[in-house]
């Protein structure tokens, strides 16, 4: 990380953030013209774990200066829902990058005309007719919280070219028409929950496209956007702007218990924040194989998953790795909709699929827990007392309820 360009942005969040500067001069940082560089390198600043950020930023009275916009996390682990800020240039960066994303995936001669945006309440949808409208192309939207026959009808009246939408709406769309019906979509970007390679291929298929026709995105209402898949690399790609670190989960706190060996938590610094202060800003997303490689002549930080969340609400919840469950049961059933729970200390799996028979079932479980080594470690050694696959008939019984929901329940 260039010493200059971040000595410049810790003068600017500092001074949208008081309290960060007190953080530096615990630590002996001043940002004075005498700091050598060596006390300004990146590792010497504190992490922003959540606990830290409830006791400064999340504590302080609402902001009021003119032209912010708002928006709150879901508090779905805190049971409280967080107000998010963003400057006018904040969200200007952030449509910058989601455009360039968007534009790099579909090529410089595409000739899609009309999107379709669908999904839920925060940044992404807030800011997707505006990105639409860049990159010239007509947009509508439509909430998540229509009923699902609303969503169907939209795509057969509005016949978007492009769909952007989140994983699990994407699955109940699915679900709700006929297996040969694919609205003539020809792109769709997924974007807020996990979306295995798997998934995304059974998917492709479904909707009579290819996997580069899918391009899955990773983003915060905390930090904007922060990667996009690369079907050319393989892997998942930092935005321009952001550095990323990998760290072991016990260095966030004492309380993780370690990870494997190719797997850390994403720990994320941001040039293109300032609102909110995204200086080695924790995650708590677990990616696989985090590197640096040269491509194009250009220095690129990728991994090649996200496999979990880890966090103080779920009971040994960093050693369940929802991609991996996710890979078993996609692929062995291309229509699944799948819902993990830990109840009772038991790990339950529950899978809306017109084709998951006894057979089917008894694999799944299988390979669950002997494919996934840290999931049969934990029934071996009774921290989980075992595994139960539980078929539904529709997806009103898959937890939760609704159409928007993919995540691991407790």
């Amino acid at each position: 990380m260039d010493d200059n360009r971040l000595k410049h942005h810790l003068l600017i969040i500092t001074q949208f953030h008081p309290w960060y500067r007190v953080l530096l001069e615990e630590r002996n940082i001043t940002l004075s013209g005498t700091d050598t560089e060596s006390e300004l390198a990146l590792d010497r600043l504190p992490l922003l774990t959540a606990p830290l950020l409830n006791r400064h930023y999340f504590s302080q009275p609402p902001r009021q200066e003119a032209g912010l916009s708002l928006f709150r996390t879901s508090g779905t682990s805190s049971g409280t829902r967080k107000a998010i800020y963003y400057s006018q240039d904040d969200d200007d960066r952030y449509i910058k990058a989601k455009k360039d994303s968007f534009q790099e995936w579909l090529g410089e001669d595409n000739s899609i005309s009309r999107a379709l945006a669908d999904m839920g309440t925060g940044h992404a949808a807030s800011t997707a007719l505006t990105i639409f409208a860049e990159l010239g192309i007509q947009g509508e939207a439509i909430s998540f919280t229509a009923p699902i026959e609303e969503h169907i009808a939209k795509l057969r009246s509005f016949k978007p070219e492009l769909l952007y939408t989140m994983p699990s709406i994407l699955e109940a769309i699915a679900d709700a028409v006929p297996r040969n019906e694919h609205f003539g979509l020809r792109k769709i970007i997924v974007v807020g929950e996990l979306a295995t390679s798997e998934w995304q291929a059974n998917m492709a298929a479904r909707f009579h496209l290819t996997t580069h026709d899918i391009l899955d995105t990773y983003g915060s209402i905390e930090v904007g956007a922060i990667a996009a898949y690369s079907h050319e690399l393989g892997a998942y790609v930092l935005a321009d702007g952001i550095v990323g670190e990998s760290l072991p989960a016990q260095d966030i706190s004492d309380e993780f218990q370690p990870l494997q060996q190719n797997e850390g938590v994403l720990v994320l610094t941001s040039y293109s924040r300032t609102l909110f202060p995204v200086i080695r800003f924790v995650t708590y997303d677990v990616v696989r194989d985090f590197r640096t490689i040269l491509h194009d002549g250009k220095q690129l930080q990728v991994f090649s998953c996200m496999t979990k969340r880890i966090g103080s609400e779920l009971k040994h919840g960093e050693k369940i790795s929802l991609y991996d469950i996710e890979e078993v049961v996609s692929r062995h059933l291309e229509d699944a909709s799948l819902r993990v729970m830990v109840q009772d200390n038991k790990l339950k799996l529950y899978i809306k699929s017109d084709h998951l028979t006894d057979e089917r079932l008894s694999i799944i479980k299988l390979e669950v827990e002997e494919q996934i080594e840290d999931i049969g470690q934990m029934i071996r050694n009774r921290l989980l007392q075992g595994i139960e696959v539980i078929p539904v008939g529709n997806r009103e019984e898959l937890p939760s309820g609704t159409v928007k929901a993919k995540k691991l329940y407790q």
